[in-house]
């Protein structure tokens, strides 16, 4: 009697796992609307998912896990368990990143500190002087940018593509470029 009752299970199993891979099969052949109409029968509530490889892994575990049971109550209670003790910290704690309230204000900086000029361009108050299709571009050189016509720019290369409407490197088009170094010529 036995032998009997193992013979029906093992063809239930098999009968059960041929149905399953052929839900999953036509879950490959579905569109995203489709697997989001499947995924609202299989889990009871709508995916907040557009993505169509998410969608089908999602179900094609759904079915499988209700097919041949999913995860034991024992190992459910067990996550829940850990999940519940573990401490989950939705945002950094302020005294790490953000004012310390121990700190003397006067010790702490409060806006950047201006760095060195670039090394290629000549000191504050200088000029540069470039000829260009007949046209001369002077560029004076300010503490914080630079002047040209009359406006301030952030950059050389915004003057350089003002001057001549494509893009340059302005360290290029103003023959700033560094001599060759570590043994290049």
């Amino acid at each position: 009697m036995d032998t009997r009752l193992t013979a029906l299970r093992k063809e239930k199993r098999v009968e059960t796992a041929m149905q399953m891979k052929k839900e999953i099969e036509a879950l490959s052949k579905m569109t995203t609307g489709q697997l989001q109409q499947k995924y609202m029968e299989v889990f009871g509530e709508e995916s907040r998912s557009n993505h169509k490889q998410f969608l089908f892994r999602r179900i094609a575990w759904r079915i499988q896990a209700l097919a041949e049971g999913g995860i034991s109550e024992r190992a459910r209670r067990s996550a829940l368990e850990i999940a519940n003790d573990a401490d989950l910290r939705i945002r950094a704690p302020r005294t790490r990143f953000g004012q310390d309230a121990t700190l003397d204000p006067k010790l702490s900086v409060t806006r950047k500190v201006a760095g060195d000029l670039d090394s290629r361009l000549p000191p504050p108050g200088s000029y540069l002087e470039r000829e260009y299709k007949g046209r001369r571009v002077i560029v004076k050189i300010l503490v914080d940018g630079f002047e040209f016509n009359g406006q301030n720019y952030r950059s050389l290369s915004a003057i350089a593509r003002e001057a001549t409407g494509t893009k340059w490197n302005g360290f290029v088009f103003f023959n700033l470029v560094a001599e060759a170094s570590h043994g290049k010529k």
